[in-house]
């Protein structure tokens, strides 16, 4: 009977994980990541710990409803750590777990990049929108 060290098992476990699959679980994690409110709390926290009156005024629209969810969901995947400290009122902290972190350094740069290619991007849909608008009004109506 061969035996597997655990280095071997994780290197196993690794490959059976294919985000192109519908029940990957790994596709679950991706569309949890790809949340905008996910990302945005996890660049928040990225400055260090915070308290949820901080988080809900520096994220601009985000529900107390979501924010809550948004927090319950990273604390459960283990990227964000809440800290309960006894006291009058009870004082709750959130911040980033070393899984959280390693992720905010993947989500930075796709942050920057947003912000550096916005103008772009408004471009592109300027042109993309005047496009299609001058196509609809050539189109001859459709009559049913």
């Amino acid at each position: 009977m061969a035996t597997t060290t655990a280095s071997q098992r994780r290197a196993e476990a690794k490959q059976e994980y294919d985000a192109f699959l519908a029940a990957c679980p790994s596709r679950q994690l991706l569309d949890a990541i790809a949340d905008k409110w996910v990302t945005l709390v996890l660049t928040a926290l990225d400055a260090g710990p915070a308290r949820y009156s901080q988080l809900s005024r520096q994220i601009a629209g985000v529900s107390q409803k979501m924010l809550t969810q948004t927090l319950r969901t990273l604390e459960r995947d283990g990227l964000v750590e809440r800290t309960v400290t006894a006291s009058v009122p009870v004082r709750v902290d959130y911040a980033l777990t070393p899984l959280g972190a390693s992720l905010v350094a993947v989500i930075a740069h796709l942050k920057r990049w947003a912000e550096h290619h916005m103008p772009d991007v408004r471009d592109s849909r300027r042109r993309y929108d005047r496009r299609t608008r001058d196509a609809d009004r050539a189109a001859p109506a459709h009559r049913g």
